[in-house]
């Protein structure tokens, strides 16, 4: 499910400070559990709950928790029983049926590779499993060999059928790789089942891409999130710097950069963001942060624009309701770009800028 690598957690940090009040409810009629940092979906999952007492809370994080384990089990490409791992070895020589979960994520995949014009496309596993093994071996891949993963990639080629909830490849060697959409999806499930099990708020994070809903914890006002600096990063600064500090409140936050995620293969450096124009690792960006109603789109939507680039990836996020874009170039063209309406959920620049 991972892409080349895992994502580091520290890429967003969730504060959830205090600060002027604004929430009608007070401390004594809300409890809060916390999970601590989980090891699910091969990165770290946190998930803060808060109800009207703490046997509540505690269920609604243990709830969600399942859910997260529910979808890593349904689409790891990690598990060898995974359905997408199934569909990976069997899909070409015959429609393999998948449940109703997987179906829905492959579906929405689809969607956002026909938004984004295959900027996002999870059919790139040939060229994510080609610099997997180029990572294990230090040899970059040659040029035939990177053709050669590219002509097995391609939206167009997966077939669905929506009745009979199968999948199929039009080409031998076609692999999945989910690794752009099923964390923000095992968020937003999480979500819907803390909701359901009485939470009146909660925050989870999976790997630095994070969704908050409703009343923060007791002493708290604001889900507060900090953006790590990709400079501070970069220079190799001990845990990094914060650039911004965001207040979100009922919204999602997805963090795509190469930064954190990347490898030097003689003497090159490559994204573990993949581009199926090239072949390669995207680039032009160092840091894409989206924030948008749900984490699915948080996160299909970080992973295109990384690969779109500035110029479209912006006026692609501007078309979009509810949807906000902060962009950071690579050194030494450092500047914030943001869209329109991001402002509004900047609280602060972070104590490391």
């Amino acid at each position: 499910m991972n892409r080349i690598f895992s994502r580091n957690i520290i890429i967003l940090v969730c504060l959830s400070l205090g600060a002027t009040p604004f929430l009608s409810c007070s401390d004594r009629d809300r409890a809060d559990a916390d999970s601590g940092y989980q090891l699910i979906m091969g990165t770290f999952a946190h998930v803060v709950a808060v109800a009207e007492d703490s046997g509540t809370a505690k269920k609604c994080v243990e709830a969600a928790l399942e859910e997260i384990h529910k979808v890593d089990v349904l689409m790891s490409d990690y598990k060898s029983d995974s359905e997408i791992s199934r569909a990976n070895r069997e899909a070409f020589e015959k429609a393999v049926k998948v449940s109703e979960t997987t179906y829905e994520v492959l579906q929405r995949s689809v969607e956002f590779s026909k938004m984004t014009g295959g900027a996002f496309d999870i059919t790139v596993g040939p060229l994510v499993a080609l610099f997997r093994n180029a990572k294990a071996s230090k040899i970059a891949p040659s040029e035939e060999q990177i053709a050669l993963a590219r002509s097995k990639v391609g939206f167009e080629k997966l077939k669905l059928d929506s009745e009979n909830m199968t999948v199929q490849f039009s080409d031998k060697g076609m692999l999945l790789d989910l690794g752009g959409i099923a964390k923000g999806y095992a968020i937003d499930k999480a979500i819907e089942v803390a909701q359901r099990s009485g939470a009146i708020g909660a925050m989870v994070d999976i790997g630095g891409d994070v969704r908050c809903f409703g009343i923060p914890p007791k002493g708290r006002n604001f889900w507060l999130i900090g953006l790590q600096d990709p400079n501070s990063a970069i220079e190799g600064i001990e845990g990094g710097g914060l650039l911004l500090v965001l207040k979100i409140t009922n919204a999602a936050v997805a963090t795509s950069g190469d930064y954190q995620q990347f490898v030097i293969i003689e003497g090159k450096r490559y994204s573990h963001i993949m581009d199926r124009r090239t072949g390669t690792s995207a680039e032009g960006l160092s840091s894409v942060t989206i924030i948008a109603d749900n984490a699915t789109d948080a996160d299909a939507l970080a992973t295109s624009v990384s690969v779109m680039g500035a110029e479209k990836g912006l006026a692609l996020i501007e078309k979009l309701s509810n949807t906000e874009a902060i962009l950071i170039p690579p050194p030494p063209n450092y500047k914030i770009i943001k869209t329109g309406g991001a402002e509004k959920y900047i609280k602060s620049a972070g104590p490391g800028t």
